[in-house]
């Protein structure tokens, strides 16, 4: 099935994404409730921003992810919503993002896969090969450093094999993985085209000043 015009429109604009992805999580924990989040940081320039929940049950992370497309939309911000194509698509958003673990982007239903970009999580450099060969927009790739947000089978990845998932991946790579405002030059001189961030904002005093900070320190280190 051929992809919609509005597809094709926000996967162009997807390959310019470049810099912070904030990813607002509905973990009670935070300081800071995802509409909140993404309140902040849609307003202060960021390209994407990616929806997680694992709390709340589906009516509510659907109403709550129907306000934050209206104040994505508002913005000129592309949505994801992690894990759940079914979510994204009552939602509107404009993309969905997968893990190894969830529904595989082959099995995502056609119509579906034509109007939705679909993100990848990937681990090893042989999982980031074999991402060239699938359905996808763009690929998380992690975890680089040590992180605490989620629990994950596999150790930190490092600089190094992120600077060879950019080089190697066929699509916009975007680093995921205890990265915050120590981390962001580094991960920005990989070549990454993004950097997903959770705890760094969703936990400081200011989300919206930290996300500029974020984005300042990524935006200088870019090659």
């Amino acid at each position: 099935m051929p992809e919609k015009p509005d597809r094709a429109l926000r996967r162009a604009r997807l390959a310019r994404v470049a810099g912070i992805y904030p990813l607002a999580d509905d973990d009670p924990r935070w300081r800071h409730d995802v509409e909140t989040v993404v309140d902040a940081v849609t307003g202060v320039g960021v390209s994407v921003v990616q929806l997680r929940f694992k709390h709340l049950r589906d009516g509510e992370a659907l109403a709550l992810a129907r306000r934050c497309k209206k104040l994505c939309e508002q913005r000129d911000v592309l949505l994801f919503v992690n894990d759940r194509f079914d979510l994204a698509v009552l939602a509107a958003a404009d993309g969905v993002h997968v893990g190894t673990d969830d529904c595989p982007p082959e099995k995502i239903p056609a119509d579906v896969r034509a109007q939705l970009l679909v993100g990848l999580s990937t681990h090893t450099l042989e999982q980031v090969r074999a991402a060239n060969q699938r359905p996808v927009d763009c690929i998380g790739f992690g975890p680089v450093f040590g992180t605490a947000s989620k629990q994950s089978e596999y150790s930190a990845r490092g600089l190094d094999q992120l600077t060879q998932a950019a080089r190697e991946s066929a699509h916009p790579v975007v680093a995921i993985g205890g990265i915050g405002l120590a981390q962001a030059s580094a991960v920005a001189a990989s070549g990454a085209s993004g950097a997903a961030v959770i705890s760094a904002i969703s936990q400081a005093e200011n989300p919206a000043e930290a996300t500029r900070e974020l984005q300042g320190a990524f935006n200088q280190a870019k090659p």
